[in-house]
């Protein structure tokens, strides 16, 4: 009976012990880092491509960011191009939308008689003012860009709504920044290839090819009428 009332009160007892403190399952200092695969699967990524590099898949067969100064360059410019592209996507599917016909025709409706025009309204300023009033403003943000210190992207002036705000989410802000920007800079490029091909804008290509998907959606080309008698190398020819 003594027996059992010790072995009793000891069961009890043991979790009190440890009651005081929790044990972290993880140390202090410790970080859980996930790492993308390569873009060629059995390849090695190149050792001048850091890990925490956002939307490193170790893709750089010139060796154009060996140079740790180059790299830097490189991927300034390449989500300084990304932002350019999506505001370029979002814009591009704007005029569609609001009624202004196709991407490559836009500017037409934007110049009434050689003056500039904001939806239909003249701005008081002809084309040269503008043009000269952006070159300044941009050579001045380039200047500007070299002299930064402090590099955060996403974040740094431009931060209207606090994403960066919360430093935990900064690695996951800038691997989607960069995803979506190369996504644009893909889409951007598809814009440009459908309008040589078919002279229509996104839009109004993918409604048609939702309306009728096994409907060819390029063009024919034009073939030699079978009457033709060219023969080569003769160049005259009778049809």
């Amino acid at each position: 009976m003594a027996l059992s009332m010790r072995t009793l009160s000891a069961r009890t007892a043991a979790p009190r012990g440890f009651s005081g403190r929790r044990v972290a399952a993880v140390s202090n200092g410790s970080r859980v880092t996930m790492k993308a695969g390569n873009w060629l699967p059995g390849s090695d990524a190149p050792a001048w491509l850091p890990d925490d590099l956002p939307g490193n898949y170790g893709f750089d067969p010139l060796s154009l960011g060996k140079e740790p100064a180059s790299l830097k360059r490189f991927t300034e410019s390449e989500v300084i191009h990304g932002r350019w592209a999506m505001l370029g996507v979002a814009g591009s599917l704007a005029v569609e939308l609001l009624g202004y016909g196709n991407w490559y025709d836009a500017p037409l409706w934007a110049v009434n008689g050689g003056k500039a025009t904001w939806f239909g309204i003249e701005v008081p300023f002809d084309l040269n003012a503008l043009l000269a009033f952006e070159f300044v403003a941009m050579a001045a943000a380039e200047g500007q860009r070299r002299r930064c210190r402090r590099r955060r992207l996403p974040g740094g002036a431009f931060d209207p709504l606090g994403f960066a705000k919360d430093s935990s989410k900064s690695g996951e802000l800038k691997l989607k920044e960069i995803k979506n920007g190369r996504l644009a800079m893909v889409a951007f490029l598809g814009f440009v290839a459908q309008h040589a091909a078919t002279g229509k804008a996104p839009l109004a290509a993918l409604g048609e090819h939702l309306a009728n998907p096994w409907a060819p959606t390029l063009p024919p080309t034009a073939s030699p009428s079978p009457s033709s008698k060219c023969t080569l190398p003769d160049t005259s020819c009778v049809d």
